[in-house]
C-alpha cells in the first residue's frame, strides 16, 4: 500500500485527484499508476483501471489470476467491473468511499454472486493515511 500511496501523492502533482494503485503477484509490483483523468483528460484514466492494463501487458494477457490490486480508494464502479473482468484475485484498498465506493461501500460488486468472479476484498489498510491524502486535497480546492 505504501506504494499505492507514493503514486497517490504524485497523482496530486499533476492535479488529478491522489489515488494510486499497484497490481502485485507474490508480493512483486507487476504495474503501478495513479490518477491520470485530468493529465490524459480521459474519465475512464483511474490510477486502478491503468494498473490493471499495465499488469495485462506484463503478463501478456487479460486473465490477471493470482494477483492483488492495492488502491489507496475504494474503487467506483468502474473500476471494481474492471477488477471482476481481469479476474484478480483479491483487493485491498485504503480508504472506504461512502459516494461512490462499489466494494461494499455503495455497491458491492465485487461480492455480487451473479457474476462469474469475486474477488476477496481487504479495505482499511493504511486507511487514515489514505483518507489524509484525500482530505487534504479536497481542503486546499474548497
Amino acid at each position: 500500500m505504501a506504494l499505492a500511496i507514493e503514486r497517490a501523492r504524485e497523482a496530486e502533482g499533476h492535479g488529478d485527484v491522489p489515488i494510486g494503485a499497484v497490481v502485485a503477484r507474490d508480493g512483486e509490483p507487476l504495474a503501478v499508476a495513479g490518477n491520470e483523468r485530468e493529465l490524459r483528460r480521459d474519465p475512464t484514466a483511474h490510477a486502478e483501471i491503468l494498473a490493471i492494463r499495465a499488469a495485462a501487458e506484463a503478463l501478456g494477457g487479460w486473465r490477471l489470476p493470482g494477483t492483488t490490486l492495492y488502491v489507496t480508494l475504494e474503487p467506483c464502479a468502474m473500476c471494481a467491473g474492471a477488477i471482476v473482468l481481469a479476474r484478480i484475485a483479491a483487493l485491498v484498498f485504503g480508504a472506504p468511499d461512502p459516494k461512490a465506493g462499489a466494494a461494499g461501500s455503495v455497491l458491492d460488486v465485487l461480492g455480487e454472486p451473479a457474476l462469474n468472479h469475486r474477488p476477496a476484498v481487504i479495505g482499511g489498510v493504511m486507511g487514515d493515511e489514505c483518507a489524509a491524502l484525500l482530505a487534504a486535497f479536497f481542503a486546499a480546492r474548497r
